[in-house]
């Protein structure tokens, strides 16, 4: 099996279960617990708190973890919009106009977020009458930095602009996103989950306030992910209770799964910039081969070689997309899937969906060719062979729906 769905997930490193077993068995305490056992599980989490501080450029109290990149989005995307709204509720009644006064209630995002970005939006419109600024983007997915900052207005509680796609791989110049939301005094988050183990994270060198990542997609099991939001932020919680994660999260903490994602994210940043170069070397040779192989292919996103303003790979070493037209991207992947080759139709988060994906459709592409997407995405230790041998397959299974048509 040629498994190159790794968007979706990845596999567990052993390193990470080696190192989540003692707080499953031995060292099973409530790191709330004052006695021995307790203790020794509140030491083990602090100390994963801090590893993943470390690799952020943040500090161990700015680092929340969450059951995955999802719930770290809606704590981000929610909890950061409504403590902006509720600071500008509080200070119009200072100023003496009155308690009624909406107050911060703007958002900017992108047209190619994450669901989960993009249903939390959407909560906070429905339901706390929130005004939604959605930034489009050009052919491979980029946003122009001038609109992104032509959408700030003083009202505007968050933007957030994803660092690297889900489905198409495009990677945004969020540095520069940073700064110009700065300049505007808005605070900016970013979806980092798929850039995790392949690009630069640091909070201080994207001059982001908030970041996400999912442990799942960097060798931890599935159900731990991390917010990461700057202390200065107001953030109202979306789970109350014991006050956990000082106060931005409250629930008995997954002790094993906190060090099981600090193990996986270390790891993963230590291998970073090598595998990083690798594959993204492979990628374009993979992308070349299937162009050249394939009738018809379109690919989606960046082409190769196309570059950010600052010199920088605008699209993620891990990912490559194409659309099939004239075929169905579900009759690809089952073709592929019969020759040994594992790939997604889209992203794994809109499973059994028969709509096209917002985000092909924010290219621009028609609707019946965004439904044939096939995505092939990467993780650390896949080979040029398996690539090559992916294309040739890719190629036969094309021909066979060609055939059969």
């Amino acid at each position: 099996m040629i498994y190159l769905d790794a968007a979706a997930t990845s596999p567990v490193r052993r390193e990470v279960l080696e190192a989540m077993w003692p707080y499953l068995a031995g060292e099973f305490g409530n790191p709330s617990s004052h006695h021995a056992v307790g203790q020794s599980a509140a030491r083990a989490l602090a100390e994963a708190r801090r590893t993943v501080a470390e690799l952020l450029g943040c500090r161990p109290a700015e680092i929340v973890f969450t059951s995955g990149g999802t719930e770290a989005d809606n704590l981000a995307v929610k909890g950061i919009a409504l403590g902006r709204m509720l600071e500008a509720v509080a200070e119009t009644g200072r100023a003496g106009r009155g308690p009624g006064a909406d107050g911060s209630r703007h958002l900017v995002v992108s047209a190619i977020e994450h669901p989960a970005v993009v249903e939390a939006v959407d909560h906070l419109a429905r339901v706390h009458g929130f005004e939604v600024t959605v930034v489009p983007v050009g052919p491979a997915g980029l946003v122009d930095p001038e609109e992104f900052a032509a959408a700030l207005r003083p009202a505007t509680a968050l933007a957030s602009v994803m660092l690297a796609n889900n489905e198409i791989g495009t990677v945004q110049p969020v540095a520069e996103l940073a700064a110009r939301a700065a300049s505007a005094g808005v605070p900016l988050h970013t979806d980092a989950v798929q850039a995790g183990g392949w690009l630069d994270t640091r909070l201080d060198v994207l001059g982001v306030d908030a970041l996400t990542l999912a442990g799942h997609k960097l060798g931890a099991p599935k159900g731990v992910g991390v917010l990461a939001a700057r202390q200065r932020l107001r953030l109202e919680p979306l789970v109350h209770g014991g006050g956990q994660e000082r106060g931005r999260r409250s629930g008995t903490e997954n002790v094993a799964f906190a060090v099981g994602f600090a193990t996986a994210f270390r790891l993963a940043e230590a291998a970073r910039a090598e595998a990083a170069a690798r594959v993204a070397a492979l990628r374009d040779a993979f992308i070349t081969e299937v162009l050249h192989r394939v009738p018809g292919a379109l690919l989606t996103g960046p082409a190769v070689g196309d570059r950010l303003a600052d010199g920088t790979d605008a699209r993620l070493p891990s990912v490559a997309s194409f659309c099939f037209p004239g075929t169905s991207g579900e009759a690809v992947l089952l073709q592929l899937e019969e020759r040994g080759v594992i790939v997604s139709s889209g992203s794994a988060c809109a499973a059994g969906e028969d709509d096209p994906s917002p985000t092909l459709l924010a290219l621009g592409l028609a609707p019946e060719v965004a439904q044939t997407a096939v995505r092939f995405t990467f993780g650390p230790t896949v080979t040029r062979d398996d690539l090559m041998a992916a294309a040739a397959a890719l190629d036969a299974a094309v021909t066979e729906l060609a055939r059969l048509r």
